[in-house]
């Protein structure tokens, strides 16, 4: 299909949008109002951003086979979410297909089809719900079009009184006529354009046969399989294998480096010495490694970092603060006695996705091909494409399914070194971290560290709250958010994330982020602070409620905002409570604890059912309520509430990374301690709430409230306040 783009409502109101994100950003940044920062900060915890690219023309996103399938061009990825199913059930229903007819593929940067943002912050469904179904509306009206002109032409131009359907692809005018989608696209092809219809007013919920249904996932037999569909599997004739020389040491910097005994080892190629690297080409994977190994470098370093420094530097007080949240004078109302204080910790942790990062590039010819696992292929293509010194447009990158993602792959130079590696040696290479490299190398969530302060007023109610968290860059630093965007926002969009108060009916309540630098690299992770920021809030909350002689989810809902935002947070709160039969007591050795949170204009909340086993943390069931908005697929959304939940878990329990020496450490699975099977709840119900009639984010906002509810079980079962991750 080819055709001259169209502009339409959705392109309209994205650079209207743009527009004034960029006027808004321009202000803060001439102005410098902290006032006017804050409101911002307060958009941007809650709104969800539009896709951010070109979708204006269905020809680039949609593709009618040869056998009648119907394949859809995706600008976000699918790192195991399930994505792709819910963007076919979209496709599906206003193009009036079945939706197993529909494929969905990553779209390559050549295709145009390019996201200006991401893969993340659990905004695929929900910034593609209103592009992708006008797109396939507007795609849909031009075919009907087109069978509307050949059943003119068959009854000699006087139009036909034979009423039109559409039946799974098929345009049919009764007896006179019938027409499939790839017979249509045929007639426009030979056209040689097509001519856009206007985009027609989009189906009612409640017309859609696909949405809101639990449709099996459209990858389940290629993962089942073992198909080879990540980025790991990738191959090209005549290939060859790439290892670069890395540090163990944080902050080591190259100095010198001896490939005298590694240039005659079997299998290799080159060695290539670029400005900041140092890589092996080798005819397989093990020869390079081998060379690798062989090669005696020489790093600079400042210090030996220990965690202990690590911990120093990530003090509420050290680094720069930003107020972020201010309603009312919570510090006038927190002066004098009476004030609850208290203090938590995250540590360092580690992504730990089961695929390690790599990239299969091949430049060559003025142009580079790059084949891998991104959550970011616009600003990958990009990178390289600076570093070879050529356009953009002359690099193609290649996504693949993910083996994991959860952030960690918004950073990739590994595209960039396969690049130069490839360039150099004139043939397609292939280029991976090992195990021990992922885990030194990663870029991590960052350590935190809280203040909570409150007073209670004679009544019960908190007349006065205050959150100072410290910690480490998540935005900052990051190719998906620029650096003049950090300076005008004052603050780490990210490293705050659910750091602010959400009960909003407090008077006088403040939050303020200080940023700390630290000397590896940190970004983000999975719900960026959400984690740490809830459980920090959320533990205090309950030692609030006692104190207040007060039902925990009774005190939690005497807080809450008033409507809408506040209707919604009480309907999970209750829901929640009530699926699991809450009780503030422990009883046969078992105990519940309770908690809550909002990302992203989503609420959740989560009740856990635990014991202890050898004085460790059993968790028996999860009880969980969100409000996503519309689930596309009810199944799907549950799937992801139940591996957020199981990631929540992990992290709270058993995850930490140390800097021993100078390096961090662990560096393999076993050692760096994660959730195993015999840790996973024995259930988790989820309990779905539809409170916006649209898509919200889904991915990331479960797994806010896991770990204050854990703590907060363990405390109403051992008398023991934990405040520091991991709890275990």
């Amino acid at each position: 299909m080819s055709g001259d783009k169209k502009k339409f409502s959705r392109r309209a109101f994205i650079l209207r949008g743009l527009a004034g994100g960029t006027g808004v950003m321009l202000g803060l940044g001439y102005l410098g109002r902290n006032a006017l920062r804050r409101e911002m900060y307060a958009l941007m915890d809650t709104v969800e951003p539009s896709y951010l690219g070109d979708a204006s023309d269905p020809t680039l996103w949609f593709e009618i086979t040869e056998d009648e399938r119907i394949r859809l061009f995706s600008p976000k990825v699918e790192m195991g979410q399930g994505t792709f199913t819910s963007l076919a059930q979209m496709a599906a229903d206003e193009l009036e297909v079945d939706v197993g007819r529909i494929e969905v593929v990553h779209a390559e940067t050549a295709t145009g089809v390019v996201d200006g943002l991401s893969t993340g912050g659990s905004l695929s469904v929900a910034g593609l719900w209103m592009p992708l179904r006008e797109l396939a509306a507007t795609l849909r009206a031009t075919l009907v079009a087109e069978a509307d002109e050949a059943a003119r032409a068959i009854n000699s131009g006087a139009g036909t009184t034979e009423p039109r359907t559409i039946a799974d692809g098929v345009v049919s005018y009764g007896t006179l006529l019938s027409l499939s989608y790839g017979e249509l696209a045929a007639r426009l092809d030979a056209k040689g354009t097509w001519e856009l219809a206007e985009t027609p007013p989009l189906k009612e919920v409640a017309d859609y046969r696909f949405i809101g249904q639990p449709v099996p996932r459209i990858d389940l037999e290629a993962k089942v399989f073992g198909a080879p569909i990540f980025g790991m599997d990738a191959s090209a004739e005549g290939m060859l294998h790439g290892s670069i020389v890395r540090p163990e040491r944080i902050g080591a910097t190259l100095v010198s480096a001896d490939t005298s005994a590694a240039e005659g080892m079997p299998g290799v190629v080159q060695i290539v010495q670029d400005h900041d690297f140092v890589g092996v080409v080798a005819e397989t994977r093990m020869q390079a490694e081998a060379a690798k190994r062989a090669i005696t470098a020489e790093w600079r370093t400042e210090r030996d970092w220990e965690t202990e420094d690590i911990e120093a530097m990530i003090r509420v007080g050290e680094g720069t603060p930003m107020i972020i949240q201010r309603e009312g004078d919570a510090n006038g109302a927190l002066e004098g006695g009476d004030v609850v204080r208290a203090e938590f910790t995250s540590p360092i942790g580690a992504h730990a996705q089961l695929e390690p990062n790599g990239a299969l590039a091949d430049a060559r010819d003025g142009g580079a091909t790059v084949t891998m696992s991104t959550q970011v292929p616009r600003v990958t293509r990009d990178e390289v494409a600076e570093r070879l010194g050529l356009e953009p447009d002359a690099v193609n990158i290649v996504p693949t399914y993910l083996g994991g993602g959860f952030g960690r792959r918004l950073h990739t130079p590994n595209a960039i070194q396969a690049a130069v590696l490839s360039r150099a040696v004139g043939k397609p290479v292939k280029c991976f971290f090992t195990r021990k490299e992922e885990f030194q190398h990663d870029t991590f969530r960052p350590p935190t560290h809280h203040v909570m302060q409150a007073r209670l007023g004679s009544d019960g109610r908190i007349e006065a709250m205050k959150h100072d968290l410290s910690s480490g860059d998540v935005a900052y630093g990051s190719a998906i958010f620029p650096a003049a965007m950090n300076q005008m926002l004052g603050a780490d969009v990210g490293a705050f994330r659910g750091g602010m108060i959400q009960y909003r009916s407090i008077p006088n309540h403040e939050a303020v982020s200080w940023r700390v630098e630290l000397p590896f690299a940190t970004s983000w992770w999975r719900s960026l602070g959400l984690l740490a920021n809830t459980f920090a809030i959320e533990s205090f909350m309950d030692e609030l409620a006692e104190k207040a002689d007060q039902d925990p989810v009774a005190f939690r809902l005497a807080h809450v905002p008033d409507a809408p935002a506040g209707a919604r947070q009480e309907r999970v709160i209750a829901a929640a409570a009530e699926s699991a039969g809450y009780r503030n007591e422990a009883r046969g050795g078992r105990a519940m604890g309770f908690a809550c949170s909002t990302d992203g204009g989503t609420p959740a909340a989560a009740v856990v059912d635990l014991s202890m086993e050898d004085g460790q943390p059993k968790v028996h069931d999860v009880f969980l309520a969100m409000d996503p908005g519309l689930a596309v697929n009810p199944d799907q959304v549950r799937a992801q509430c139940e591996g957020s939940v199981c990631m929540g878990i992990s992290a709270s329990l058993h995850e930490r990374m140390d800097v021993r020496e100078g390096s961090l450490r662990p560096v393999i699975y076993g050692p760096y301690r994660m959730a195993l099977l015999r840790h996973a709840p024995r259930r988790v119900e989820v309990e779905l709430i539809d409170g916006t009639g649209r898509p919200g984010p889904v991915g990331e906002p479960p797994l806010g409230p896991v770990g204050a509810a854990l703590a907060n079980a363990i405390y109403r079962l051992t008398g023991e306040r934990r405040r520091a991750l991991p709890l275990a």
